[in-house]
């Protein structure tokens, strides 16, 4: 899903991701020498603000164009690709672990943050971010223009977390996950803002084939894509000011618990 679209993700969606990367640090206690490592880094933007704080960081992701920008973006930092959830890692190696909207796209959340306790050492810190459900009405625009459209989806897309697998997408639900994986003292909140952008550049990660909405667009037949692009703009348009900025709401969940 995300192979060779690092690129596309940097240059859309990868914005709107940015916004919690200060309160996720602080969430984690991230500070000078702390070992720190970052799952899921994407193009690096926690990896490098968490070594502008002088952390000595350690970043992993799945896909390897992804690592290839982080690399750039954090030079400082210990930059690999490592797959939950079977991180390359040994016990207790980290004081704090952070994932910035990692367990959106994992499909045993529970298992993958098992793991991350595994490599967080005792009383470490634990933080992360997902997306809130239902979703705020930003985030739900891609989505209302692709049921607008009729699009199906198609049968090599996943159709989402069994249900003995999943969690409420809410405060209590992410607090209930975390405990369930063994973690302590966990505790959440809900961080909302606006993300300012044009509807190009809004449209231009979908576009590529992002993620699980950029799949279901490249996955349908031409004349389906032309009526999801079409909802898009007539969506985009309750959003736009008189330049044409839309001013997408957005919701996330941040937690934070100890080992």
């Amino acid at each position: 899903m995300w192979a060779g679209r690092a690129a596309a993700y940097a240059g859309s969606f990868a914005k709107l991701c940015a916004y919690p990367t200060r309160q996720l640090l602080d969430a984690a206690g991230v500070g000078p020498g702390e070992r720190t490592l970052d799952v899921g880094t994407g193009p690096g933007t926690v990896a490098a603000a968490a070594c502008a704080r002088g952390a000595t960081v350690t970043a992993v992701d799945a896909e390897p164009t992804m690592v290839q920008l982080a690399a750039r973006s954090a030079p400082a930092a210990d930059v690999r690709v490592a797959i939950l959830p079977e991180l390359p890692f040994a016990d207790g190696e980290f004081d704090a672990v952070v994932a910035n909207f990692v367990l959106n796209h994992v499909g045993r959340p529970t298992i993958a943050l098992a793991e991350l306790r595994r490599v967080v050492k005792p009383g470490g810190r634990i933080a992360l971010t997902i997306w809130a459900a239902p979703p705020a009405a930003g985030q739900a625009l891609l989505g209302r223009a692709i049921r607008a459209a009729g699009a199906v989806r198609p049968p090599h897309l996943p159709a989402g977390i069994a249900p003995e697998d999943d969690f409420p997408r809410d405060e209590r639900g992410l607090t209930g996950l975390m405990e369930s994986a063994g973690l302590r003292e966990a505790a959440c909140e809900t961080v909302r803002w606006d993300h300012r952008t044009s509807a190009e550049e809004w449209w231009s990660g979908p576009a590529a084939g992002v993620a699980f909405g950029g799949q279901m667009v490249r996955s349908q037949t031409p004349r389906i894509r032309a009526e999801i692009k079409r909802h898009f703009d007539l969506f985009s348009s309750e959003f736009a000011d008189g330049d044409g900025v839309l001013t997408l709401p957005h919701a996330a969940l941040l937690a934070r618990a100890r080992r």
